[in-house]
């Protein structure tokens, strides 16, 4: 039986950027629902891991790739949210790293007590704000399956 491959001009070329806000919002759910309740299963807590782990190194790679290209003053247009201030974009990233630390932690068993669980709250809330991302954990019942 032969095989069907899309014709090469068919395919869409992902970006980093794509990549980095799809991981992103899935951790952002992820951690969402572990802040609401949902169970923890293996595959959940290893998903969790990988895409903290790229999200952290994606947001260091451009926080490093922000600073080299104000030292050479070079345009940003091309960066991730380039319509952000260069202040605010830099603490964007930070709060993406937090983030990722945070989820680790979550992975690893670590306790959360309600302070951190605040402040892991507190965190994803102005993330989402400032990617104008929103959901209702309500809406999302399959993960309460894993």
């Amino acid at each position: 039986m032969p095989k069907l491959k899309p014709i090469s001009g068919e395919m869409n070329d992902v970006s980093e950027h794509y990549l980095f806000t799809s991981r992103l919002k899935l951790l952002i759910i992820m951690t969402k629902a572990y802040l609401n309740g949902c169970p923890l299963g293996k595959y959940r807590k290893q998903a969790i891991e990988e895409n903290a782990n790229q999200v952290f190194y994606h947001s260091l790679q451009w926080i490093s790739e922000s600073a080299a290209l104000k030292e050479h003053a070079l345009d940003t247009q091309t960066h991730a949210l380039s319509s952000l201030e260069p202040s605010e974009e830099n603490m964007f990233y930070k709060r993406v790293q937090l983030l990722a630390v945070m989820a680790k932690t979550i992975v690893r068993d670590r306790p959360m007590n309600k302070f951190r669980k605040k402040a892991l709250a507190d965190n994803l809330n102005k993330i989402c704000e400032t990617l104008v991302f929103t959901f209702k954990i309500n809406e999302i019942n399959f993960l309460k399956v894993a």
